[in-house]
This record gives C-alpha cells, structure tokens and sequence, in this order.
C-alpha cells in the first residue's frame, strides 16, 4: 500500500489520535467516567481502539480506508490516479 495519508490529515491525526488513546485508557482505568456503567467502558474501548488507529495510520501515513474511498492527502489527490494527469501548461507557445 502507498503512502495517502499527508498535509493537515496527518497533524490532525497526530493531535487527535493521542488525545482520544489517552482518554480510552483514563477511562478504562476508572480516573475518568465518559458514562455510568457498561457504556462509559464501551466508550472508553471505543476511545481506545480509534485513537490507536489515527496514531498508527499517522506514523506510517498509510490508511486502508483512504484507499478504499479514492481519498491521498499525501500527494494532494482526491484519488490514486490524480498523479497521471498531463500537465496542460503553455509550453513553446
């Protein structure tokens, strides 16, 4: 798989991805409630797991579900193919 994850998507990712691991484990821990009972501990897995995500597909700036939806921030693109393009300058005129 090719990088597509780049720009403002990867920051985002880098800020986010911790924060929400952070809380999963603060509320899997029982020093922060999201909710009472099994819910706040489905939440906090929930946390967990998405925040563990966005970090991971941050570092090797590779995400399956990009590729899947045509999306690369890596390169600018809305999809794989947007590299391919002719450039349409005005060369020798």
């Amino acid at each position: 798989m090719e990088k597509n994850v780049g720009g403002f998507d990867r920051t985002a990712r880098f800020v986010v991805g911790p924060i929400l691991f952070l809380v999963g484990i603060a509320a899997l821990g029982g020093v922060l409630t999201l909710a009472a009972g099994t819910i706040g501990l489905v939440l906090g897995g929930l946390a967990l797991l998405v925040g563990l995500v966005l970090t991971v597909t941050a570092v090797t700036q590779k995400c399956p579900l990009n590729a899947v939806i045509g999306l690369d921030t890596y390169r600018g693109g809305s999809s794989p193919d947007a590299g391919d393009e002719v450039d349409r300058g005005t060369s020798g005129n």
